[in-house]
């Protein structure tokens, strides 16, 4: 299952450079056409939108795996062992819980505009829709493989803020 779960992971961290070097370059393109050549890009707006929103909800779960969520790690450091590790069963166990909410409402709300598309590129809303719907499930997945570890260990995760 760890292997399944690596593979996961390094796919999620190649599709996050992907999205954010097109993040990057769909503008880089339509300033380069608009002033070199005075022949924008049709959509490029609405393509680059949508590598935001596609960066943000995939990356999500590497930011997850990582700890790169904003934990209160300050607030944890002065509570007691225990408290703290029930704490942290709550963060992920919340966390899983509403990433499930978010990709069921996706499903729900994909299933209800199957043929409808945006307007300028005319993309079609399961493609719109399909990094919410997989970026929550990689969250609520990454949620839940936590909130197990968590409990096998019986203890708290160390916690330690580092600035630089």
């Amino acid at each position: 299952m760890q292997r399944g779960l690596d593979i996961v992971r390094a796919a999620v961290r190649w599709a996050s450079l992907v999205l954010l070097a097109l993040l990057v370059l769909t503008p880089l393109a339509q300033i380069v056409m608009r002033g070199a050549f005075s022949l924008p890009l049709s959509g490029a707006e609405e393509l680059t939108r949508y590598f935001l929103i596609a960066f943000t909800f995939i990356a999500a779960a590497y930011v997850s795996e990582q700890g790169g969520q904003i934990r209160m790690e300050e607030f944890q450091a002065w509570l007691p062992p225990t408290a703290r590790w029930r704490l942290q069963l709550l963060i992920e166990a919340s966390g899983a819980a509403i990433f499930a909410v978010l990709f069921v409402a996706s499903v729900v709300t994909v299933s209800k505009n199957l043929d409808n598309k945006t307007a300028t590129l005319e993309l079609p809303f399961p493609i719109l829709f399909a990094p919410i719907l997989i970026g929550s499930a990689l969250l609520c997945l990454e949620s839940v493989v936590h909130l197990v570890r968590l409990w096998r260990h019986h203890r708290p995760d160390a916690k330690q803020t580092t600035l630089a």
